[in-house]
């Protein structure tokens, strides 16, 4: 017994990859997500090298695990790969309490987050006009 084969859900000039459970909040991964939304593949991968973010090293990792995807598994040409979708949504909230003074306690949270990057190929003539 197998699991039923269903459909693939993305184009057949799309690929993705999938992270989850990053140790970041959602705000902090979307902004640097917003740095590579609609950037093609190559520059992309730049800005993240060079961003002084702490999670930029991780995104850049999903980033190349995309492309990977993309090259090896749909035969998507390289050099025509756009970031399509950057999408970052929240994972589990750990707990924590931080003692404070006269007996007290207050709340940390700890966030998690998902992140999915989808590359899709340009059409050819997206690219002699870009």
């Amino acid at each position: 017994m197998s699991k039923p084969k269903h459909d693939r859900g993305l184009p057949s000039t799309e690929a993705q990859a999938i992270v989850s459970n990053l140790r970041v909040s959602p705000r902090k991964l979307n902004l640097v997500a917003g740095m590579i939304r609609n950037l093609p593949a190559q520059r992309a991968v730049a800005t993240l090298t060079f961003s002084k973010r702490r999670i930029a090293d991780q995104v850049k990792k999903a980033l190349e695990s995309a492309i990977a995807n993309a090259e090896n598994n749909h035969q998507l040409d390289v050099d025509r790969l756009v970031v399509a979708r950057a999408e970052v949504g929240r994972s589990i909230v750990m707990r924590r309490f931080h003692a404070r003074g006269r007996g007290r306690a207050s709340r940390v949270e700890k966030w998690f987050s998902h992140l999915k990057i989808v590359v899709a190929e340009r059409a050819q003539e997206e690219e002699e006009t870009a």
